[in-house]
């Protein structure tokens, strides 16, 4: 995330959700009393279509008042984080299309499609440097595919609307117009993207930018933003890009970018009237690397390179993109501009070295954390006194166990268990001491239930005041995360 006068603040990762409500939302239902019937139609049946991402990943804990002795071994402790995101469904097999900070590091995917159902997801492949990434679900019933559209085609001032799960409360819609093309955000060095001012918010990330024939000509990627919500200016990348990517990685689960060996910058007014150009055209090379494709194929610094495979690039980053899009062994035409004259070579395109990486890979959840659980639960405990009671917010009648401590890195420490909050019961049974809470814990271990079921008084404020029930886990769960 960058800032600067402004903030570039990607869109899927959101401040954690409340309750996701079900896909006809009321966002949904007034941005569609105010479309004509025809589009109002095509809305209902691209709803299927979209799905909402949430992505469970690991970040460190904080440790401040927890006073109880840590059993995270000395190392920072960590806690599950939800990022909330969106997606679209490209293949009937259940291939979704988002975008690639939605679903990095993530252990657990879920997706929510818009009849309410949660499936689990599986990370296909990713490709990081254009952000997109393919996630797998498995259902019983057939699943609605989108159709896409030629971003080449899409004009400013074209209408268009997006579909995604704003702020983590689920699928939106909203409507505006395409405000720009080939915006260069300074996210990566292929930046082409398609600004728009229908709302986008934190969530709508991996969602669709849908054209009024209802086919997708961008991902929703990125927002500009003085605050951390939208301002009208959201960034999506173009469907040709994302279709080219996402079906490299269906084909093969990674993308092998030619490598051409060469640092290029636009040739700007200025440049061009140094070098007595009539115009400024052309990417002018920098830095070569050396026994690199340009540099074995004739190409020197400061030459001018006017056309990539019989493609005239607009400027550098779409010079990049096209190299991005050729082959791995491909020999292709380059021309450039040296001294005044235009000259023309062979260049053979290579894999980037290995040192570089690769744009793409297949890849898999990350192993999920193991959420250590001790005899105790990582629980500290004492009994409440009247006194103490009626502090904690007790009635005359009602008994409790006070929590003093609840250790780092242990299942009832993620679950939100603090210092200050009473255990009223343990099951069915009202409990007065810490012996009757871990009577209750070592009963369900004897029957082999894997949580215990307690009522707890939160020491904090709550929406609905009151106790709540929770499940506490009392054995360590160690597998990762599945189906």
């Amino acid at each position: 995330m960058r800032h600067r006068s402004w903030s570039i603040t990607w869109s899927g990762l959101a401040l954690a959700a409340g309750l996701l409500v079900l896909a006809q939302s009321p966002a949904v239902a007034q941005q569609m009393q105010m479309m004509p019937p025809d589009q109002v139609e095509l809305i209902r049946g691209l709803l299927p279509s979209v799905v909402n991402i949430t992505s469970f990943v690991v970040e460190p804990s904080p440790t401040a008042g927890m006073n109880a002795g840590s059993t995270s071994g000395g190392q920072a402790p960590s806690h599950p984080k939800e990022v909330q995101g969106s997606g679209f469904i490209v293949d009937a097999s259940g291939v979704i299309v988002t975008n690639n900070h939605v679903i990095d590091g993530a252990y657990d995917v879920h997706v929510k499609l818009s009849d309410g159902t949660v499936v689990w997801g599986r990370i296909l492949a990713t490709a990081p440097r254009i952000d997109l990434a393919l996630v797998k679900i498995d259902t019983k019933h057939p699943l609605t595919v989108v159709h896409w559209g030629d971003s080449d085609k899409v004009q400013i001032g074209d209408s268009v609307f997006a579909i995604g799960n704003a702020l983590g409360i689920g699928l939106s819609v909203t409507s505006g117009i395409v405000s720009a093309l080939n915006r260069n955000i300074m996210d990566t060095p292929f930046d082409d993207f398609i600004q728009t001012d229908a709302s986008i918010n934190h969530g709508n990330s991996g969602g669709p930018l849908f054209n009024r024939q209802g086919e997708v000509i961008g991902v929703d990627t990125a927002i500009i933003s003085p605050t951390t919500g939208s301002v009208g200016l959201g960034f999506a990348i173009p469907s040709n890009d994302a279709r080219f990517v996402a079906a490299r990685l269906m084909q093969g689960g990674q993308i092998a970018v030619p490598y051409f060996g060469v640092k290029v910058e636009q040739v700007t007014p200025d440049m061009a009237a140094a070098l007595d150009m009539k115009q400024a055209v052309g990417s002018i090379v920098a830095a070569l690397h050396v026994g690199g494709p340009a540099a074995t194929a004739g190409v020197q610094v400061g030459d001018i390179i006017l056309r990539f495979n019989n493609q005239t690039p607009s400027d550098e980053r779409a010079l990049l993109r096209d190299i991005a899009k050729a082959t791995v062994g491909e020999t292709v035409p380059v021309t450039f501009l040296r001294d005044g004259q235009e000259h023309t070579v062979q260049v053979k395109l290579v894999a980037w070295p290995a040192m570089e990486g690769n744009s793409g890979a297949a890849t898999g959840q990350a192993r999920k954390p193991v959420m250590l659980v001790p005899a105790n639960l990582g629980l500290s405990l004492s009994a409440l006194t009247s006194d103490l009671g009626a502090h904690y917010g007790l009635q005359m009648h009602q008994s409790g166990v006070l929590i003093n401590g609840v250790a780092s890195g242990t299942d009832a420490f993620e679950r939100g268990l603090v210092p200050g909050d009473v255990i009223l019961r343990m099951q069915d049974k009202d409990v007065s001491s810490p012996e009757e809470v871990q009577a209750a814990v070592d009963a369900a271990r004897a029957q082999h239930r894997p949580f215990v079921l307690a009522l707890v008084l939160p020491k904090t404020e709550q929406t609905t005041p009151g106790p709540r029930w929770m499940a506490l886990r009392v054995t360590e769960e160690v597998q990762t995360a599945g189906p």
